[in-house]
C-alpha cells in the first residue's frame, strides 16, 4: 500500500492532478529503481559507461521515462522532441533539463535498441507490483488472440515482382551516383506498364502472357544485380559498400518472389503460405486466416488478462499456430511468473480441447470453463452459476483487447521490421496496464 500513498500525495500537486497516469508512474519508477536495470544492457550494452566527459546523451531513466510518455501520449519521436519543450509535465516527468533537450533522433536511437524480450520483464514486474498492491490476485484468467497488420499494401504476385524491380533499380541508381563509369540497364518504365495492365486486365489468357512478359522483364533486373554483387570487389568505398549489401540482402527475395510467381502464374500451381513471402519491406510479415474472416497480414497476438483487466501474459506469434496449441503454454507461463495457480480459467471455444482440461486440472485450476465446448468434452465448474458466470466474464477480454488496439493504435504497426514490431506490441501493452492501475487507484482515492 506504500505506492497508494504516495500516489495520493502526489495527486495532490497540480502537475499530476491534471495526469494522474503520469503521476502514478513516477511513482512506481521512483520506488522501484531496478525497472531500470531490465533495460540497460539493450541500451548501452554490457559496457559500463564513462564517468568521464560531457553527458550529451540520455541516461537510462530518461529513456524509460521517455518511452512510457510516448505511447501514453501517442506521440511519434518528433511530437516527443517537440513536447519535451513545450509541456512542463513532460519535462519534470521524463526529468529533462530545459536548456539542453534533445533531439528525436537521441530518442529514437536509444528507444528502438530496448528489445522484446526486455519489455516483457518490465511488464511482467509492473503486474507484480500491481499485485503487491492489491489491484490484482490472478485468481481468474482469460485468454484470447487478436491480430495486428504490418504496415504494407495488399501483397499480390504483380505488386511484389514490381517492387523488386523498382528496389533494386533505386539501389542501382544509387550506386552509378558514387561510381565514375558505372552504368545499368534501366527496365523500370516498361515493367510500370506491364504491372499497371496486369492489375487492369480481366482476361485470363491476357494476364498470363503479361505475366510471362513481366517476369522476363524480372529475370534481365535479377541478372543484372547478380552481375553487380559479382563486382563487388571492385568497389571499396563504405558508400558503395553499403548499397551492395542492400542488393545482397535484395537478390535472395527477388530470387523467392521470381519462383513464387512462376508457380502461381504460369504454371498454375497452389504455393502453400509457409513459402510465401507477402512483402520485400516487412519479410516478417504472415497471413493470419481465421474462419470466413477476411485475410490479415501481419502477426497473431496471444493475450491472458486477469480480474483486474491487467494483460498479465503477452507473445506475438510467427505463423498461425491453432488456438488450442497456446492455452497450456501460457497458464504455465502465469503461474511460473507470478507463482500462483489461479482458481478459475475461461477460455473461448478455440482453446477447448480435453488435453487442455486435464493440463489446467493437473496444475490445480479448480474452474474450467470453454465458451463453446463440443463433442464429449465437459467444463469442469463446482456449480452451474459459476460457469455462467465465468462465461459472461470472459466476455470482457474482448472489451480489453478494443481498448488495447483503438487506444494505443495498435490496429496496425508502422514500426520497421520484425524486432521492433514485437516491442511496439509490447510497450502498447505496457501503457495499457498503466493506464488500468491509474483507474484501479483513482477508484480507491475518489
Amino acid at each position: 500500500m506504500k505506492l497508494f500513498e504516495d500516489f495520493k500525495l502526489r495527486f495532490e500537486q497540480p502537475n499530476w492532478k491534471n495526469d494522474p497516469q503520469l503521476g502514478l508512474v513516477d511513482s512506481v519508477l521512483e520506488k522501484h529503481p531496478h525497472l531500470f536495470n531490465l533495460v540497460r544492457e539493450d541500451i548501452i550494452g554490457p559496457e559500463k559507461p564513462s564517468r568521464f566527459g560531457r553527458k550529451d546523451t540520455p541516461s537510462i531513466e530518461q529513456i524509460v521515462r521517455a518511452a512510457i510518455y510516448k505511447e501514453l501520449k501517442k506521440l511519434d519521436y518528433r511530437e516527443l522532441a517537440y513536447h519535451q519543450e513545450d509541456s512542463r509535465i513532460c519535462e519534470q516527468f521524463v526529468k529533462i533539463d530545459a536548456l539542453r533537450p534533445f533531439s528525436h533522433q537521441v530518442f529514437q536511437k536509444y528507444i528502438s535498441r530496448i528489445k522484446a524480450d526486455s519489455l516483457k520483464k518490465l511488464l511482467y514486474e509492473l503486474n507484480k507490483i500491481a499485485i503487491s498492491e492489491g489491484l490484482e490476485d490472478v485468481e481468474k484468467i482469460r485468454q484470447d488472440t487478436t491480430t495486428v497488420e504490418s504496415d504494407i499494401h495488399y501483397p499480390t504476385n504483380n505488386s511484389l515482382v514490381w517492387d523488386c524491380i523498382k528496389e533494386s533499380h533505386k539501389h542501382l541508381k544509387d550506386l552509378s551516383q558514387h561510381i565514375n563509369g558505372f552504368s545499368y540497364r534501366d527496365y523500370t518504365r516498361g515493367a510500370k506498364k506491364t504491372f499497371f495492365k496486369i492489375n487492369n486486365t480481366k482476361n485470363h489468357k491476357k494476364k498470363k502472357e503479361l505475366f510471362d512478359r513481366q517476369l522476363i522483364t524480372f529475370t534481365k533486373t535479377i541478372n543484372q544485380v547478380s552481375n553487380v554483387i559479382k563486382k563487388k570487389k571492385h568497389y571499396v568505398s563504405r558508400e558503395t559498400m553499403a548499397i551492395i549489401a542492400s542488393l545482397e540482402q535484395l537478390l535472395p527475395v527477388m530470387n523467392q518472389v521470381y519462383d513464387i510467381t512462376w508457380r502461381k502464374e504460369l504454371n498454375e500451381e497452389k504455393v502453400p503460405n509457409e513459402e510465401k513471402i507477402f512483402s520485400i519491406y516487412e519479410q516478417h510479415t504472415d497471413i493470419i486466416v481465421k474462419g470466413g474472416r477476411e485475410s490479415v497480414f501481419g502477426h497473431k497476438i496471444n493475450l491472458a488478462t486477469g480480474k483486474s483487466n491487467l494483460v498479465l501474459h503477452c507473445d506475438v506469434l510467427r505463423g498461425n499456430p491453432s488456438d488450442k496449441t497456446l492455452y497450456a503454454p501460457t497458464l504455465d507461463q502465469v503461474i511460473k511468473t507470478y507463482e500462483r495457480v489461479p482458481h478459475a480459467s475461461a477460455d473461448d471455444g478455440g482453446f477447448a480441447s480435453l488435453s487442455n482440461l486435464r493440463h489446467a486440472r493437473n496444475r490445480g485450476v479448480v474452474n474450467v470453463v470453454f465458451n463453446k465446448i463440443v463433442g464429449s468434452l465437459r467444463n469442469q465448474v463446482s456449480s452451474k452459476n459459476m460457469e455462467t458466470r465465468l462465461k459472461k466474464w470472459r466476455s470482457g477480454i474482448e472489451a480489453n483487447i478494443s481498448n488495447i488496439k483503438r487506444g494505443f493504435e495498435l490496429q496496425r504497426c508502422i514500426w520497421k521490421g520484425w524486432a521492433h514490431f514485437q516491442a511496439k506490441v509490447l510497450w502498447s501493452i505496457i501503457a495499457y496496464n498503466i493506464r488500468v492501475m491509474t483507474q484501479l487507484m483513482l477508484a480507491r482515492l475518489l
